[in-house]
């Protein structure tokens, strides 16, 4: 039980880093950039305007897999957003 609770505090602390933050800030840069909303990406990769909007503020994780989905929409290479 303590290394889940340790498990959930390193991920807190990471999602409000600083780098996290910038991170976030290009996702939501390069949806701006493609003329999207955050509905029309919800359509797109078949989620819903919340989950777009959680990503966007650091509350939804993303794993390799989703941020290479949002890059392709995006129209952008995945090193865009982790430079």
């Amino acid at each position: 039980m303590q290394s889940s609770i340790y498990a959930d505090s390193i991920m807190v602390d990471t999602i409000r880093t600083k780098e996290y933050g910038d991170f976030v800030g290009k996702l939501r840069e390069a949806r701006l950039e493609a003329g999207l909303r955050q509905i029309d990406v919800a359509k797109k990769l078949k989620r819903t305007q919340s989950y777009v909007s959680r990503v966007e503020v650091g509350e939804q994780r993303l794993d390799i897999l989703e941020l290479q989905n949002f890059a392709k929409l995006y129209d952008k290479d995945l090193n865009y957003f982790i430079k």
